[in-house]
């Protein structure tokens, strides 16, 4: 009984030093990792902490255009106020609710799509064929076309007069009589949702082929040999190895789409059934020259989407099992 007692202390004495000396390194790792942000921390701050705590700080004036050096403070009027027993301010207004619909149910939808399509685009492109490289080279080509390019001329082939799409679908007898693809309120929504899948399916398409040409290739050999369906191999391996790199382009592509401007300016303007967060913010703060409204939209923007970044970030690492 000594004997064991006495050999079991040493044992604990080295399992003690090599956990202190773990904890050394991970420390010293955690200091020289915050060494090596710091210059991009302290940039980040100047470029981009400075001109949002500019636009908080106009959101709770009433500062216009024409003179935002004379700009008063108002507290949270711009955002919500009570006055002659009704409430005014933005979280009270109709047009700003329908933008921030029509915000959610873009970035939905087209990423959405845009996940689904990505990965049989990927799917493809990883199979073994002729010409496999040119074909990845020309996938590519709607990705590397400047959206505002991109746009404008899917406004053109939209056009409900001299457009291809309705040139196209009348002579396959898909449609009587031309769509204003642009105009219409039941149907600009989804035609720049179109626009928008077409241009980032690549995006998607190239992280999720970068993932799956790094996956293991004994696992689907092991798969074949057992006469697994193809289907099952993918929903039960593929999807699960490239989760991570999915995670990944959805959030890249959350974050555009949540602040989507280009592409729905160029095709529909300020059209109200498509109008987003990032339009209405302009139109405050440049038509309607109202800086204060406008930096509280824009404030209220910047919050969605920190907050719809959390929340998808917090669900990703519960769906991966990375400890909180």
């Amino acid at each position: 009984m000594t004997t064991q007692a006495t050999d079991s202390a040493p044992a604990v004495g080295r399992s003690s030093s090599a956990a202190y000396r773990g904890t050394k390194v991970r420390r010293q790792r955690v200091r020289a990792a915050w060494l090596f942000l710091a210059p991009m921390l302290v940039a980040l701050a100047m470029v981009a902490g400075w001109p949002l705590l500019r636009t908080f700080y106009f959101s709770l004036t009433d500062a216009s255009l024409s003179d935002t050096a004379g700009a008063a403070l108002i507290g949270f009027e711009n955002y919500l106020v009570y006055d002659d027993g009704a409430w005014y301010g933005l979280l009270t207004d109709p047009v700003w609710w329908n933008s921030v619909w029509n915000t959610v149910f873009f970035s939905v939808v087209s990423v959405s799509l845009e996940v689904v399509f990505g990965i049989i685009v990927a799917l493809l492109l990883n199979a073994e064929f002729k010409g496999r490289m040119l074909v990845r080279a020309a996938v590519l080509i709607p990705w590397a076309i400047p959206t505002i390019v991109s746009a404008k001329m899917w406004a053109w082939m939209l056009n409900d007069q001299f457009g291809i799409i309705n040139h196209m679908l009348m002579a396959l007898g898909l449609i009587d009589a031309p769509l204003a693809w642009t105009a219409d309120a039941s149907l600009s929504m989804w035609a720049v949702i179109m626009v928008d899948v077409w241009k980032t399916i690549p995006f998607v398409a190239l992280l999720v082929l970068a993932a799956l040409q790094m996956l293991p290739k004994d696992c689907y050999e092991a798969a074949e040999v057992d006469g697994i369906h193809p289907l099952r191999v993918f929903f039960r391996v593929t999807l699960p190895l490239i989760t991570p790199a999915l995670l990944v382009a959805v959030i890249f592509r959350l974050l555009d789409a949540l602040r989507v401007f280009d592409v729905i300016y160029v095709l529909t303007s300020n059209s109200t059934s498509t109008m987003t967060m990032s339009i209405y913010a302009r139109q405050q703060l440049v038509e309607f020259q109202d800086v204060g409204y406008g930096s509280a939209a824009s404030t209220m923007l910047f919050l969605i989407i920190a907050l719809a970044v959390v929340i998808y970030l917090y669900l990703g690492r519960r769906q991966l099992g990375v400890d909180q």
